[in-house]
């Protein structure tokens, strides 16, 4: 029997303040996994919270992101999901830009990367520890080696990093207009049109170069798709890696065992990357809303053809129905379907590339400094505002 939730909440439910979870998300969980909300900008939509029903959502085309892209739908920004952006898309747009862009982007790409990668974290814990025996994890290694990995995929000249740092920064603020917004994406598409020019004059062996070759049956990206897909794999590509690295490493010592226990087993590095990406939310807000294409019904509750639905990664994450002791962080946890990049057709491209990141910063972390620890009380750590990624400002260290 399908029911209507009667209670509206306005979402978000409060300003979210570290890596912590508002505790109504629990209760929503228990006793409303299909509750109804209020988002700040579009109107009302359906919140779903628990691991089943979010990962069937995720996985389920009858809830489409093209519906509501570009449009004034429920969602948490006052810009709408920009139209014709591959997260924005259903198939076969979806599917075919997907194709050829996975043809240039894959596991195997990313893993030849790893000896690499692992060099320049050496170079920059070399920097780190030559002086004082203080670091500051942000912008000594989180944001230096996932910008150095995406520049060396994509073929994107690191010098010019201030350049698209500021543009990262606007497409993620939550603060600025959509006049500010479009600004930066036009001079950054200017930026990328230029490398995109370069990289089919004179190929060269990098991510750019192999999606201006990238063709299936003779069909090849346009010029605008190939300007939104290199955007979107460096906007992704480094921005959430960095705040991941940052926020793992403000977990791992604010519970000083949990670094201990990788520092005594570094065979346990995979598992908790995979474990501290499943606990710790890595947005301020739940998402842009998908629409229903057709009348659904998701755990009792009837959702009407054009309602929105927002999906809670961080809280079904969160879920002990589907990962018992989910509310506390075991770094050995082997059965773990976090949804931490996803699920279904929208399923993180750039997955493999920021798990062999995140496993190089910590695994070298504890190798070389294993007497590391937070330099200031855990609850002096600021974190940033105006933004849509849960960050801190800086992560200061000492050893």
């Amino acid at each position: 029997m399908t029911s209507r939730c009667p209670v509206t909440r306005t979402h978000p439910f409060s300003t979210p303040t570290g890596v912590e979870m508002d505790p109504i998300y629990a209760h929503l969980r228990a006793r409303e996994p299909v509750s109804r909300v209020r988002m700040p900008y579009g109107g009302e939509a359906w919140l779903l919270t628990r691991h089943a029903d979010v990962r069937a959502v995720l996985g389920d085309q009858r809830f489409s992101m093209e519906a509501g892209a570009g449009k004034d739908v429920p969602r948490p920004t006052e810009h709408p999901l920009p139209a014709g952006a591959l997260i924005g898309m259903d198939p076969p747009g979806h599917t075919r830009l997907r194709r050829l862009a996975g043809k240039a982007f894959t596991a195997r790409r990313v893993e030849e990367m790893r000896p690499g990668v692992q060099e320049f974290a050496h170079r920059l814990m070399d920097d780190m520890t030559a002086g004082e025996p203080r670091a500051e994890i942000m912008e000594d290694l989180a944001l230096p080696l996932s910008i150095s990995v995406i520049c060396r995929l994509l073929g994107v000249p690191y010098e010019d990093r201030d350049r698209f740092q500021g543009f990262s920064e606007a497409m993620l603020s939550s603060s600025l207009t959509p006049a500010e917004v479009q600004k930066a994406v036009e001079e950054f598409s200017a930026y990328m049109a230029a490398l995109v020019a370069e990289r089919r004059a004179e190929p060269r062996d990098d991510l750019l170069s192999s999606m201006v070759q990238a063709h299936d049956e003779g069909d090849r990206l346009t010029e605008d798709e190939l300007l939104m897909l290199g955007t979107g794999l460096l906007l992704s590509g480094y921005e959430t890696t960095a705040t991941q690295i940052g926020n793992f490493v403000y977990l791992l010592l604010k519970d000083r065992e949990l670094y201990a226990s990788l520092v005594a087993d570094p065979e346990l590095v995979p598992s908790a990357v995979e474990e501290l990406l499943r606990f710790t939310p890595l947005s301020v807000m739940d998402g842009f809303a998908r629409i229903a294409l057709e009348d659904v019904e998701i755990n009792g509750t009837l959702i009407r053809a054009g309602e929105g639905v927002v999906t809670s990664i961080a809280s079904a994450n969160q879920d002990s129905m589907a990962m018992p002791g989910a509310d506390t962080v075991d770094l050995a946890r082997s059965d773990n379907p976090h949804l931490g990049f996803g699920h279904g057709i929208h399923y993180c491209m750039g997955a493999p590339l920021a798990r062999l990141e995140i496993q190089v910063a910590l695994g070298t972390l504890a190798q070389r400094l294993p007497e590391l620890r937070l330099a200031v009380p855990a609850a002096e750590v600021r974190w940033r505002t105006g933004l849509q990624l849960r960050t801190p400002e800086a992560v200061p260290v000492t050893w």
